[in-house]
């Protein structure tokens, strides 16, 4: 009765307006000092939340931090102390916040997610893992949840517990996109064939040069090799020119290399892995790593290794170059001699 009689206050009060409030305490508590502690600092809370629910977080934490002094507040007082901190972007005060929560009630379980996700923003991945497995062990059928953990596992590349994670949730795995495309790249890491269907799952229904360009590398992970350069082709021209990620020059690597390891007697393998260096590839490792594969002829690492020793040059460095070699021109160039006298007359012969 006692809790229900104090969620119906603490409804009424923050239905009523922060400035209201304010001035109906700031009169009420000079006259009622029979008022004990733990009433004004639930009355604390209210006015905070109020402040809270309407964004005025600079507002709101003067009040939640009075409101601290009572035991019966004082946990919800750091909760929302923490949520403030967060979404001021003091992440590593939030984090002392939720801990305090925690401290008193770990299985609480608002307290641990907000936790693990500042956890998150801090870097501490460790201690994210810690506060996203105990969140599971409490609610073990959420799927964001599981979501959230196996994104922190990933990162931490222990990518075959993050699969383990996302394969208690057959359901969401058939829903929700960015599991589906989690759960593909869990299993890429591990090189695993089954990524193959995964990736063609999410492709099914959604795109995006990266997630496809990872489908070309399991498909040739896989020595699928004309679909592998058939998605090679296809992202590398949907792409805009200036694509970080991946970078358009190593999707044309890319095409090379599966051109190159599939038939190498074509020569059109090579002219695509000298294009890709003009257009700005830079990875020798990779081109040296091709004269490892078995299925490259030696006349084609031969070709390989003349590229090795004299890359083309970059289109930037090129043009570069030309400028240079035409301003050196215009700089060398004497103008040309125009006389402005007539010549001597023949003194012989007139």
């Amino acid at each position: 009765m006692a809790n229900s009689m104090y969620k119906l206050s603490l409804k009424f009060w923050r239905s009523i307006s922060p400035l209201f409030l304010w001035a109906l305490f700031s009169f009420g508590f000079l006259f009622a000092s029979c008022v004990s502690n733990a009433i004004s600092a639930e009355e604390y809370f209210a006015i905070g939340m109020a402040y809270f629910d309407m964004g005025k977080y600079a507002e709101a934490e003067p009040w939640l931090i009075k409101a601290r002094s009572a035991k019966k507040t004082v946990t919800a007082s750091d909760y929302n102390l923490g949520r403030i901190a967060f979404e001021t972007k003091r992440y590593e005060e939030a984090a002392q916040y939720f801990e305090r929560v925690l401290a008193k009630d770990p299985d609480n379980v608002q307290a641990l997610k907000a936790a693990a996700y500042t956890s998150i923003k801090t870097g501490d991945l460790d201690k994210a893992e810690s506060y996203y497995n105990r969140t599971l062990d409490l609610v073990p059928e959420n799927a964001d949840n599981g979501y959230n953990y196996a994104l922190v596992l990933y990162a931490l590349k222990k990518y075959g517990d993050a699969e383990e994670i996302l394969a208690k949730y057959p359901a969401a795995l058939q829903e929700n996109k960015d599991i589906q495309l989690l759960y593909a790249r869990t299993q890429k890491m591990q090189n695993k064939p089954e990524a193959v269907d995964s990736y063609a799952l999410w492709l099914a229904a959604n795109d995006d040069p990266l997630a496809r360009y990872e489908y070309g590398a399991c498909l040739e992970y896989a020595h699928l090799y004309a679909r592998a350069l058939e998605e090679y082709r296809a992202v590398y021209a949907a792409m805009p020119a200036d694509s970080k990620t991946p970078a358009k020059p190593e999707v044309r690597f890319a095409i090379a290399r599966v051109m190159l390891i599939a038939d190498s007697d074509n020569d059109e393998g090579i002219a695509e892995l000298e294009g890709a260096i003009i257009d700005g590839f830079a990875d020798f490792d990779a081109v040296t790593l091709l004269l490892t594969e078995d299925t490259i002829s030696e006349a084609r690492k031969t070709d390989i290794q003349r590229i090795i020793d004299n890359p083309p040059q970059p289109a930037s460095e090129q043009s570069e170059a030309a400028e240079n070699s035409e301003s050196a021109l215009e700089q060398s160039t004497e103008p040309p001699v125009h006389e402005t006298t007539q010549p001597e007359a023949d003194k012989t012969g007139g």
